[in-house]
């Protein structure tokens, strides 16, 4: 006799299911629907659609092959809707987008976009699948967004399996910083507010990302290499002020800047290591659950370059850990205004990590990977099915008191103290306040997949974090995990 998922369904996902109805013809589709949800919430060894079918009370394997490949609904109305969903509840203000990839190994060469290229999760080059995935992250609230499926430039030209995995016949390669680009649009027309981009080096290395973001006006904090490309902002002025020699007016225009008038080009971490030891400011942007989370930060204003091109103006940051401290040097680059305090781009450079942990929690809570699917449409259902049940977690949690959000905190702050996120404070009513502070009512509070913040809390009269992803997921379990028999 197997182990069985009570074939009672939990009344608040039923709830949360239900306005979604309207996208399948048949009742039967919404139910596997409900079924194949429990089954990623339950307590589970194996999330793959045979290992949730054999647990899963009145579902079975077919029925959810249907689900993913056979039955006719979409899953960017769905997504779209349940972004709809979330924006008048799990916005707090000062939002960003967070784009990374995260990588499932396969084996095989038939399930769609499998290549053999870079695997995050294994750490080198192995046959995998990769998504470029997009989430939403405040102060307070995390969560995923947009996802694509990453197709080779070999998948792309390859006419058979194209067909074999039913890749849409206008799709044509696009590189992931293109994806990425691609997903900050959707969400703009999604009506996503947010101003501002976060990614790692794989994204912030790379000159036409950085220049999409700029053309679309977004703010951006990023992760960069040792070696980014920089210009010295006086070097950049004397250059261009250098005369031209004269020349014949004869033959093409010149679409490249003159050598005369081309700034040296210097590495990011040359540049860091010549600045004084005294403009390094320690600052801790965050009160973890292990203590203050603090590191030594220095910001230097000039121009991003790439062989003959200088980019806009921004900021180099670099951060290294303090004296006795673990930690390698990291870098960013900013294109954020000449007025932005240090501890606001070290608050913002810091978001990122919080797409990597919701990685984690996907993939150990809910199975995000275990289904491999071989169709173009199925593989992104089932992304778009993981994205439903960590939006449903996120409005598990408590309801916390109106808090306040702080525009413009100090440069520093006593010992232990985080200066960001913007910290809560006191507060008797909404309604813009003389001292210049933003009162928000916030009515879930809790990063989805995000850190959690002791201090984030401090008008709730909480002491201890808001629970995790994890937390919650062993909560539900003694709901959903009955030992019902069969």
């Amino acid at each position: 006799m197997d182990l069985k998922v009570s074939p009672y369904p939990i009344p608040e996902l039923v709830d949360f299911l239900r306005p979604f109805r309207t996208h399948f013809y048949r009742a039967e589709s919404w139910w596997t629907l409900e079924r194949y949800l429990t089954g990623l919430l339950a307590d589970l060894d194996h999330k793959s659609g045979a290992g949730i079918a054999k647990a899963v009370a009145d579902l079975s394997d077919s029925a959810i092959y249907r689900l993913l490949s056979e039955t006719a609904w979409d899953a960017a109305a769905l997504n779209r809707q349940r972004i709809t969903t979330l924006l008048p509840v799990a916005v707090a203000g000062d939002g960003m987008l967070v784009i990374d990839e995260t990588s499932f190994p396969r084996q095989g060469t038939k399930t769609v976009g499998v290549a053999h290229q870079y695997c995050g999760a294994l750490g080198k080059v192995a046959n995998c699948q990769v998504a470029v995935t997009t989430i939403y992250v405040d102060p307070y609230f995390a969560w995923p967004v947009l996802g694509q499926l990453y197709l080779s430039e070999a998948w792309c030209l390859d006419a058979s399996r194209r067909s074999a995995a039913h890749i849409p016949a206008d799709y044509t390669f696009q590189t992931k910083p293109e994806l990425a680009l691609q997903q900050l649009d959707q969400a703009r027309a999604l009506g996503i507010p947010f101003a501002l981009v976060g990614a790692d080096g794989g994204y912030g290395d790379n000159p036409a990302f950085l220049d999409g973001l700029d053309q679309r006006q977004l703010g951006c904090v990023v992760g960069v290499a040792s070696d980014f490309g920089v210009r010295l902002s006086d070097e950049v002025r004397e250059a261009a002020a250098r005369p031209l020699p004269p020349t014949k007016k004869r033959g093409r225009p010149r679409t490249h800047p003159h050598p005369l008038q081309v700034a040296p080009l210097h590495r990011a971490d040359a540049v860091l290591a010549a600045q004084a030891e005294a403009a390094w400011q320690t600052i801790t942007w965050r009160q973890g659950s292990d203590g203050a989370m603090t590191k030594q930060f220095l910001a230097v204003r000039l121009h991003r370059g790439h062989r003959d091109i200088t980019g806009p103006e921004g900021w180099l940051i670099g951060e290294r850990p303090q004296l006795g401290q673990a930690g390698a040097h990291k870098y960013y680059w900013s294109n954020l205004a000449p007025a932005t305090p240090l501890a606001r781009l070290a608050e913002l450079a810091h978001r990122r990590p919080t797409i990597e942990r919701g990685y984690q929690d996907g993939k150990s809570e809910l199975g995000l990977g275990d289904s491999a699917a071989r169709l173009w449409s199925s593989f992104h259902r089932q992304l778009t099915i993981e994205m439903l049940a960590l939006s449903w977690l996120l409005l598990q949690r408590e309801r916390p008191q109106v808090v306040a959000i702080v525009q413009n905190p100090p440069p520093d702050s006593p010992a232990g103290r985080a200066v960001f996120p913007l910290r809560p404070g006191a507060v008797s009513e909404c309604g813009p306040h003389p001292s210049g502070r933003l009162q928000l009512s916030v009515h879930r509070v809790g990063a989805l997949v995000g850190p959690d913040a002791p201090t984030r809390c401090e008008s709730t009269g909480r002491t201890t974090p808001l629970a995790s992803a994890a937390s919650v997921h062993k909560r539900l379990y003694l709901t959903i995990k009955t030992g019902y028999q069969y």
